[in-house]
């Protein structure tokens, strides 16, 4: 396990979660602001996506009173990021995560989740900085994040492909 907060774990992705995520990401309420309605993945697609990627980010899954609920990944930035994203020598971690369970939306998990990962980042990855980039017009995600402290810094204009059009994003920021 890589944390707890009261009920909520966040533990680093198995091999055995490819099916949660697989039926995750095959739901269209889940994909309208998490990789597109007209992206969904099967067993194949997340084996090639979150398990054979030579990428740099920690994968996990996240439970809530032991019940599987949604998907959490970290990463640091690198040079080439943080100079798109207009930062030089701070240590900057960046997050992406949904509740993959809908029936858990609006509880307040959300909230619990990013807060819980920002003090993990900060304690233990020493982030100066942690950062984002949601759709604008994701506004449930922007609200939580804001109640996490995060702040709107810049628009990044047709900055995701998303359900075929390229969609202006929010980079937002927690400054530790």
């Amino acid at each position: 396990m890589l944390f707890q907060n009261g009920k909520l774990k966040v533990r680093k992705l198995t091999e055995q979660d490819k099916y949660l995520l697989a039926k995750w990401l095959s739901n269209p309420s889940v994909l309208e602001f998490y990789e597109g309605r007209d992206n969904p993945f099967d067993v194949d697609k997340v084996n090639e996506v979150f398990y054979a990627s030579e990428e740099d980010e920690v994968k996990c899954i996240v439970e809530f009173e032991d019940n599987e609920i949604g998907y959490i990944q970290f990463y640091q930035l690198d040079d080439e990021m943080k100079k798109e994203y207009g930062y030089f020598d701070e240590t900057i971690y960046g997050t992406d995560q949904f509740i993959g369970e809908v029936e858990y939306w609006n509880k307040g998990l959300g909230t619990l989740l990013v807060t819980s990962m920002v003090e993990y980042l900060v304690e233990h990855k020493q982030a100066d900085r942690v950062v984002m980039d949601p759709q604008t017009r994701n506004t449930r995600a922007l609200k939580c994040y804001e109640k996490c402290g995060f702040k709107r810094i810049r628009i990044l204009p047709k900055h995701e492909l998303h359900e075929g059009e390229y969609r202006d994003c929010w980079l937002i920021e927690y400054k530790n």
